[in-house]
């Protein structure tokens, strides 16, 4: 085992805890406009422990990760990686006109262009 591997794994790990906790305090002042034991509470945490959360000090379990996804609208990728969920918000802003079947449709059409694209 590579001694420096596992020690740039470790300080590659906390800083992604680090910017995650960022992210959820940026989430829950500028977007929720939440105080940290509200946030908390809805997410099924203490305040105490979401303060730690934000200053890169812990990490939310599953079940508190879903709650914050669907009281912030974000996306899990956005709020662990810090991934573009613009696309996906957008996307669903434009689909919510749409029924299922409608949507199901226009995706089968685009799979055919796809395959039609490729043998060109």
């Amino acid at each position: 085992m590579d001694i420096n591997n596992s020690i740039d794994n470790f300080d590659l790990e906390k800083i992604e805890q680090i910017e995650r906790g960022k992210r959820i305090k940026e989430i829950r002042e500028n977007e929720l406009h939440m105080n940290k034991t509200q946030l908390a509470k809805e997410i099924g945490v203490s305040g105490q422990f979401l303060g730690l959360v934000e200053e890169g000090k812990g990490n939310l379990v599953y079940k508190s990760i879903k709650k914050l996804k669907n009281l912030s609208g974000h996306s899990s990728d956005y709020i662990l990686y810090g991934l573009d969920d613009t696309i996906i918000k957008g996307t669903k802003k434009c689909l919510e006109n749409y029924s299922e079947t409608e949507i199901i449709n226009a995706i089968k059409i685009i799979k055919n262009i796809t395959f039609f694209i490729k043998d060109n």
